[in-house]
């Protein structure tokens, strides 16, 4: 049973609290909030010219290692520090919409030199594309939300029909 946000210790926002400023410092302290230096990154074409940007390689290898080093010590647990449960996602195959998310994910960073996560770090330089990249980031979450809500309803519909 997953627990409500009413329910969570204080213990729990304070990890959150800390956990986010620890992220954002490092999404800030690596570049990875600066939309030119991802770009910069992701475009490979420009290797043959000597103008490829690998320095996020090396972000992206020290996070998957801190992440893979933190999951071995939180599947040793039986719960969490600063909660009563994990919360872990609860499907486990790939379908078209996992494909389809991740493929708008990619391309949408790819074309911004953002995500989510930078975003949120880069607010505090108020610049207006990032705010006008979060707006669309919402957008896009109400859009998805709204056609899960239409699809779910289309489906409770089908399954009265049937019965």
């Amino acid at each position: 049973m997953t627990e409500t946000a009413q329910r969570r210790p204080i213990v729990f926002h304070a990890a959150a609290l800390v956990s986010g400023i620890i992220f954002g410092a490092g999404l800030a302290v690596s570049g990875m909030i600066h939309p030119q230096k991802v770009k910069a990154f992701l475009d490979v074409s420009r290797i043959s010219s000597g103008g490829w940007d690998p320095s996020l390689a090396i972000v992206l290898a020290m996070a998957v290692i801190v992440t893979m080093g933190a999951l071995r010590v939180a599947h040793r647990r039986r719960r969490p520090i600063a909660a009563t449960s994990f919360s872990q996602p609860h499907a486990r195959r790939v379908d078209g919409e996992l494909v389809v998310g991740a493929a708008i994910f990619g391309v949408g960073w790819g074309l911004a030199g953002l995500c989510p996560g930078p975003a949120l770090a880069d607010l505090v330089s108020t610049f207006p594309s990032i705010l006008l990249f979060l707006g669309a980031m919402l957008a896009g979450m109400m859009l998805v939300h709204v056609w899960r809500l239409r699809a779910r309803r289309q489906s409770a519909s089908i399954q009265e029909v049937e019965t």
